[in-house]
């Protein structure tokens, strides 16, 4: 049989980047608003199970906007987030285009609806009197289909393109905020291009690194030379690969001084095929950030990946895709497919009947599960929400192989 060779590329960006900025303020007002649900504690008003947050948010040159739909009884002073975050991220002084102590914030939220609000808290199920335990409760937060993806390329079992293209931007941040590179300004974008023999990685074929910079900062004298050095290097020793034979492009355009929101406009959202699986593996269209655990587009993305995770470690894929589909105000998902592209160890038919007895896919299940009401979620909006090595990211645990393994009839 030939060898079929192709390249696929993926690309992350940094913390500082417009966009990127817009989905941590969006999750660092909604970590706040659960920090303060949980201090309050259950009252005549509610619980924390009860608030509902959709916050977006806007950046320009000198101006935050942060809007969107949010229930709660917590008061967030969302002015200190906004200006907190933007100086955590590096953007603390005008001649970084971007001064977080002097920039306009400008709140427009409001209440979620109540239209959409009856169908999350209580389920068509528990409204048509089909409801079978306290779980049915809760009816997914819109309509959609959502992806999770897995294969067994790095040992987080995530495609290697993106895995290195977040790793390249992790250390590019570490370097600036450590000083080590103290001309670096907090923008940049990085990109990985791997070769592939026969659905296999075998080779590094070209790195890209674009980030922004002090006046004055040589590109081949002194850029190059230090990315490669301080940045490339310690990435690639510490996964144990070579980048020797990789083409390398440092900011190819020659200059990048103005950058951050003072270079393009952010959103909220616009990043989600860096917060997912660069673009290997399918994506249902709904970003995360600023979303709670209601909205399936976000609690679902996670339970795929959960679910696919656990499918490979246990042995019975290479490569595993899950889709998983809801109507709003449902509790049971519509449909879940199991995708494993002919990598499988055993038949398909097999894996799925499995997931569907170890895995409970229904919102309620998967925030309990997953523990999904905390405030853990500043920190997936940069570098990925897959293929992490954080405690808090539930969904990366494959503590159901095992299970799965058995339910498959993969040990018999």
């Amino acid at each position: 049989m030939s060898e079929r060779e192709y390249l696929f590329t993926s690309e992350s960006v940094t913390e500082g980047h417009p966009d990127k900025i817009c989905d941590q303020i969006s999750d660092a007002i909604l970590d706040a608003i659960f920090a303060r649900e949980i201090e309050i504690g259950p009252d005549e008003r509610g619980t924390v199970d009860d608030a509902r947050v959709a916050c977006e948010t806007f950046i320009t040159t000198g101006l935050v906007v942060v809007g969107g739909e949010i229930r709660t009884r917590a008061y967030v002073d969302v002015q200190k987030i906004v200006r907190e975050v933007i100086t955590e991220i590096g953007y603390d002084r005008a001649k970084f285009g971007f001064d977080a102590h002097t920039c306009g914030v400008m709140s427009t939220i409001h209440e979620q609806s109540a239209d959409i609000a009856m169908g999350v808290d209580e389920s068509f199920e528990v409204q048509h009197g089909k409801g079978v335990d306290p779980i049915d409760l809760v009816g997914a937060g819109d309509q959609g289909m959502m992806f999770g993806y897995a294969c067994n390329e790095t040992e987080a079992l995530m495609p290697m393109p993106i895995y290195l293209a977040h790793r390249l931007a992790e250390r590019l941040t570490a370097v600036r905020k450590a000083d080590v590179l103290g001309y670096l300004r907090p923008d940049g974008k990085t990109q990985v291009t791997v070769k592939y023999v026969d659905g296999k990685p075998v080779s590094v074929e070209k790195i890209l690194i674009s980030t922004q910079h002090a006046e004055g900062v040589d590109i081949e004298v002194q850029l190059r030379p230090d990315l490669i050095e301080h940045v490339i290097k310690p990435v690639f020793e510490l996964e144990g690969l070579s980048y020797a034979n990789a083409e390398i492009y440092v900011n190819p355009t020659g200059r990048f001084v103005i950058g951050g929101p003072m270079g393009d406009t952010g959103l909220t959202g616009r990043k989600i095929i860096v917060d997912t699986y660069g673009g290997m593996g399918r994506h249902g269209g709904g970003a995360f950030s600023g979303k709670d655990c209601t909205k399936v587009d976000r609690s679902a993305a996670y339970a795929a990946r959960w679910v696919a995770k656990n499918v490979v470690a246990a042995g019975l894929a290479d490569r595993c895709e899950i889709e998983l589909a809801y109507a709003i105000g449902v509790a049971h998902p519509l449909s879940v497919l199991v995708e494993t592209f002919g990598t499988e160890k055993v038949p398909v038919g097999q894996i799925e009947k499995a997931v569907g007895e170890v895995f409970d896919l229904r919102p309620g299940a998967i925030i309990r599960d997953l523990e999904l009401r905390r405030s853990i979620y500043r920190k997936t909006a940069a570098y990925g929400h897959f293929g992490r090595a954080d405690r808090d990211f539930t969904w990366e645990r494959t503590d159901r192989a095992d299970a799965l393994a058995d339910a498959a009839g993969l040990n018999e």
